[in-house]
């Protein structure tokens, strides 16, 4: 069946400009598309590749290639490995290249990209970092170039993206579904006519899709003479300073992109409305420091940065003239002897000590607006002191979902060696190496490789795996003195950062007044556990068995749901579990059940003070896993692997 055609696609603007203007300028780096199911993603990447100029491939001309990526792609299939085929056959080692390879000066799209497994993530941040694919394995050594528009698309509910490989998209455009009953009734009518007669509805928009065409490939014939003056350059450079973007990517792109621009509108010059576009096209995932900050970009600081580099541009091209004009003399009778006397004392003109205001900055309230509600019903203390966690790993070896956490033994991980059961797929060297020992003796004098059931060997591949973090957070009347609860939030956002980077799920369970809540059900998107944290009350009794029972119904329902994926459970407590009669005891029979169903577990002692009663000690104990203290938990104090087995 024919492709939805480009030209038929109902708004999403942004996203069509975003698309067009990489096929004009490839350099851009492609474009990141987020947004919720249903709006129409895959559909116009997909329409993209009709418009693309056709491509000489060794000495013919082909039409461009969208390639897809899947996400469950091994290494193999991705950068390209042995003709199994031809050394079987042949008897000589021979290349077959991979999907990259195929991508060449096309589109390689993946959809789901923020799925996508480390292991392939690093492949695609070298291919885009050297335009070309170097392979060093089984005995071969291969390079081809690999230059491709790289699209992908994402719904940011299922977890975010890694930043190494969100910086290598170039733009990055966000998508949701018109609010506009008239718009979305089109959108329906014509995915309704396409799919009661693709031909004819495709035939329908042959024409705009072939003038569209051919206006891209007018642009980018212009691209080259399209003029980048200093002044929009340093529009360019001010903007991508003013929203403090790490690096010099994003000036290049967002120059590109500028260019680009210029050139689909037909201009010959890259203007201010070019630079503003390109704006917002490139900045938005670069201006996202963090994975809890907020995406997109707001237009009023947007608007307020254009107008100080406009400002900056200006001043320098009065600057530049003045510069080539002579300086004119200083006639002393311009001004008499003390009018510069004021100005040298620091009079009220100068600012001085005549306009300084009384201090009005009084003593702070220890309690903030806050101050004086009950101890239940305290809000929790902004986070504080946050760091670089050190890494609490599972104890074992797993072979659960793909991650940076855990070990795991994994199908789709890197080879570490042979084995002469099963394993993850051929280890076709070792196979091939085990056969040619038997060659005499079996008869081979020429041709093809003479193979027996004893000589295929398996492939031990290990990787890392994301892991199921469930927090239990101790927010009773002992843990909520403002200094303590301040650093145990910020080791919490700390901890949940480092999961985020890390592809975990998370859950989150708070323990306060005489239960434990699921404050946060398991999820990947980590920035939700954040906004849940920062609204978390404190106060009250401490219910620790509570608390571990209801971590222990939380793994035990995601192990049917996902038996794979191992789970770590993360206490923050001073142990001081109190909330009825024999509440520590509960509390230790309530870790030892949670230990009994094979959770691993860590403790971290957030107890303070000289007198230290140790009880967060005896409870990880009692859940035989690791123990750690507040303190210790960063990275940059203690160094090396926190394991969850004592």
């Amino acid at each position: 069946m024919a492709g939805f055609p480009f030209s038929a696609v109902v708004g999403q603007d942004q996203l069509r400009l975003a698309l067009i203007l990489c096929a004009v300028h490839p350099g851009i780096g492609g474009v990141l598309v987020r947004g919720e199911k249903g709006t129409a993603k895959s559909t116009v990447v997909r329409a993209l590749t009709a418009l693309l100029p056709a491509v000489d491939d060794a000495g013919t001309t082909r039409p461009a290639r969208l390639v897809e990526l899947p996400v469950g792609a091994t290494e193999d299939r991705v950068i390209g490995s042995i003709d199994l085929e031809k050394v079987l056959r042949d008897g000589e080692r021979a290349f077959q290249p991979g999907l990259l390879a195929a991508a060449h000066q096309g589109v390689l799209y993946v959809d789901e990209v923020n799925l996508l497994h480390d292991h392939l993530v690093d492949v695609l941040l070298d291919a885009a970092a050297m335009g070309r694919v170097h392979i060093e394995r089984d005995g071969i050594s291969h390079s081809h170039p690999a230059n491709f528009v790289l699209v992908g698309t994402m719904n940011p509910e299922e977890g975010e993206l890694r930043p190494q490989l969100l910086d290598r998209f170039g733009l990055a455009v966000d998508v949701a579904a018109s609010r506009d009953v008239d718009v979305r009734m089109e959108v329906v009518r014509r995915r309704l006519d396409y799919e009661r007669d693709p031909e004819a509805f495709v035939a329908r928009y042959e024409s705009a899709d072939e003038e569209l065409a051919a206006e891209i490939l007018t642009a980018r014939e212009k691209l080259d003479s399209v003029e980048l003056s200093n002044r929009e350059l340093r529009r360019i450079a001010s903007l991508c300073a003013s929203f403090d973007v790490d690096g010099m990517r994003a000036d290049l792109v967002l120059a590109r992109t500028a260019t680009a621009h210029a050139a689909w509108r037909g201009d010959s010059e890259v203007t201010a409305e070019d630079v503003r576009v390109a704006a917002e096209l490139t900045l938005p995932h670069r201006r996202r420091r963090d994975p809890f900050d907020e995406p997109g970009l707001d237009q009023q600081q947007l608007d307020d940065a254009l107008e100080q580099a406009d400002q900056d541009a200006q001043s320098q091209v009065e600057d530049d003239a003045r510069d080539g004009e002579p300086e004119p003399p200083e006639n002393p009778e311009d001004h008499g002897p003390d009018e510069d006397r004021g100005q040298e004392d620091g009079g009220p003109e100068d600012g001085g000590p005549e306009d300084e205001g009384p201090d009005d900055d009084g003593p702070e309230d220890p309690d903030g607006p806050g101050g004086g509600v009950r101890a239940t019903d305290r809000p929790s203390a902004p986070p504080a002191g946050e760091f670089k966690a050190k890494l609490l790993e599972v104890p074992g070896v797993g072979e659960g979902a793909p991650g940076r956490r855990s070990r795991s033994m994994s199908p789709r991980g890197r080879v570490v060696r042979s084995t002469r059961e099963r394993g993850h797929g051929l280890h076709l060297t070792s196979t091939v190496f085990a056969a040619a020992e038997s060659q005499v003796a079996r008869g081979r004098t020429a041709g093809r490789l003479r193979l027996a059931p004893a000589d295929l060997r398996g492939a031990i591949r290990e990787g890392r795996e994301g892991n199921l973090i469930v927090f239990v957070v101790d927010a009773s009347g002992s843990m909520a003195a403002r200094d303590r609860l301040s650093a145990v939030t910020g080791a919490v956002v700390s901890l949940l950062r480092d999961a985020y980077q890390r592809r975990d799920k998370v859950a989150v369970i708070t323990v306060r007044g005489r239960e434990a809540e699921l404050v946060l059900p398991p999820t990947s998107s980590v920035d939700i556990a954040v906004r849940r944290l920062q609204s978390m009350r404190t106060g009250g009794k401490s219910p620790l068995a509570e608390g571990f029972l209801r971590a222990r119904e939380v793994v035990l329902r995601e192990r049917l749901r996902d038996p794979q994926r191992r789970a770590l459970v993360v206490t923050l407590t001073d142990g001081r579990a109190t909330g009825g009669k024999d509440a520590l005891h509960r509390a230790r029979v309530a870790a030892y059940l949670l230990a009994d169903a094979s959770v691993a577990s860590i403790v971290v002692d957030c107890e303070t003070g000289l007198v230290r009663l140790g009880l967060a000690a005896e409870l990880a104990r009692e859940l035989r896993g690791g123990y750690v203290r507040l303190a210790e938990l960063s990275a940059q104090q203690v160094a090396g692997v926190v394991r969850a087995a004592a």
